[in-house]
């Protein structure tokens, strides 16, 4: 670039060759604009790692103040656990109407209320007295405030900011989900036992403030905000689409009125269910007790859960690489696949050590643990267009119902039964029919012709 400045400044091209100063300039500009975007496009997918990570501590603290709780006031775990559910369901009910709310009034204004809505919903919980305002604080501020969060605001970055890389990137922010928890999980452990789980509390509280400044001052909603075009994208394309007027609600509802009519909303958002049953609901909710029925010690089993959160940053990466380069379609088919037989083979792996068969499951699991965001998140753009974030945000909605039905189910299957085995093997089949309906998805723009046997004479 230097050497390039050079030539400009001493030798000038004469007019006779055709250029003039202004093309000069012009010429300037083209090598100058890509480079831009592509340094800001990327510092502002940092910006949004770090408020997603964020959000994934912040969803970390329930598992961390139970006990504490429990203590403290005495409330059951039934009690302390409709907070909880609260949160699971506004989690998800929350992701679309807060992509309507950021294509209307921007990602920096919401994603800053949502963090806004965070510390409040935590700082308030050191003055509760009653259980009724556990479930004000942790089910409907946390909820409301990470579910604005959630993998619709990855869905609505990544669709504005990024053309080139848009899977990869999807990829690196859905795996900072997994990185929050492993970040804040052993530092608020370590002040309750140390301090109180008040000072656990408030440190959520504050660390949420602290990110606010730096989204308003770093995240910009859409890159003609300051005059680039997304990185990879035509500088000759339109930079912006021009700005909605309808209600948050109306759009968000209109979106899923308009995608409930499609054959593949349907087939996405049931894949997406079982995605979310095969991993919060079951391995997430009821993996540390299963295996503490064979022997093993809670810790033990705690600590290969930690290890499914690790591989799961690899695979979530490697998934949005991938889904840049091959058939979103045929990845989840084959995720799916691979996550059924692995759960068909899991209680015969239980045991009181984790041996080097249950080390393998725990690798191949977490590699497939959210491998399968990336590509969800890219048939949801190709099929419904400007409109995919908000329609991935009520295929994240159904992601949720399913973690929570199964959650459910699995504990009755155990207190009926006296194991877990008939509910893994139930999602491993499960799984398989997530490959079935991922395969059955058309590409855009195909239709698919049946062939008739003319008749015979």
């Amino acid at each position: 670039m230097a050497g390039f400045f050079h030539i400009v400044a001493f030798r000038p091209l004469s007019a006779r060759r055709g250029f003039s100063h202004h093309g000069l300039v012009t010429l300037l500009e083209d090598r100058v604009r890509p480079t831009r975007s592509r340094h800001l496009a990327w510092a502002a997918a940092a910006v949004a790692l770090v408020a997603i990570v964020g959000a994934a501590g912040f969803r970390a603290t329930p598992g961390v103040l139970i006990d504490p709780l429990q203590q403290e006031f005495g409330w059951s775990r039934g009690t302390i656990s409709l907070a909880v559910s609260v949160n699971l369901v506004l989690y998800g009910l929350t992701s679309p109407f807060a992509a309507a709310l950021m294509e209307r009034f921007g990602m920096r204004r919401v994603v800053s209320g949502a963090l806004l809505l965070v510390a409040a919903g935590s700082g308030l919980t050191v003055f509760m007295s009653a259980s009724w305002q556990l479930v004000l604080c942790w089910g409907l501020l946390v909820g409301l405030g990470t579910g604005s969060m959630a993998l619709a605001f990855v869905a609505t970055f990544t669709s504005r900011w990024f053309v080139r890389h848009r899977g990869l990137v999807t990829g690196v922010l859905t795996a900072g989900g997994a990185a929050g928890q492993l970040v804040f999980l052993p530092l608020l452990a370590a002040l309750v036992q140390s301090y109180d789980w008040r000072v656990a509390a408030l440190t959520v509280a504050g660390s949420a403030l602290l990110v606010v400044p730096l989204v308003l001052w770093l995240l910009r909603d859409s890159p003609a905000d300051i005059g680039i075009t997304a990185y990879g994208a035509d500088p000759d394309e339109p930079v912006a689409a021009p700005p909605v007027q309808t209600g948050a609600a109306r759009r968000a509802l209109g979106a899923l009125r308009d995608a409930a009519r499609t054959r593949t909303f349907w087939l996405l958002a049931g894949g997406f269910a079982i995605c979310g049953a095969t991993t919060n609901g079951l391995v997430g909710t009821h993996f540390i007790p299963a295996a503490h029925d064979h022997g093993m010690p809670t810790t033990t089993a705690a600590g290969l859960l930690a290890l499914v959160g690790i591989f799961d940053i690899v695979g979530t990466i490697l998934s949005g690489w991938l889904t840049d380069r091959f058939d979103p379609r045929w990845l989840l088919g084959i995720y799916y696949a691979l996550r059924g037989l692995s759960l068909m083979i899991l209680p015969g792996l239980f045991a009181a050590d984790p041996h080097p068969s249950m080390l393998v499951f725990i690798l191949f699991y977490g590699l497939d643990w959210v491998a399968t965001v990336p590509p969800t998140i890219a048939l949801c753009r190709r099929h419904f267009g400007e409109s995919g974030p908000i329609v991935f945000g009520w295929v994240f909605a159904a992601h949720q119902f399913g973690a929570a039905g199964i959650a459910l189910v699995a504990g009755l299957v155990r207190d009926s039964s006296g194991s877990y085995s008939a509910a893994f093997y139930g999602a491993g089949l499960l799984s398989l029919a997530a490959t079935a309906m991922s395969l059955a998805i058309v590409r855009p723009g195909v239709v698919r012709r049946w062939r008739l046997t003319p008749a015979r004479s």
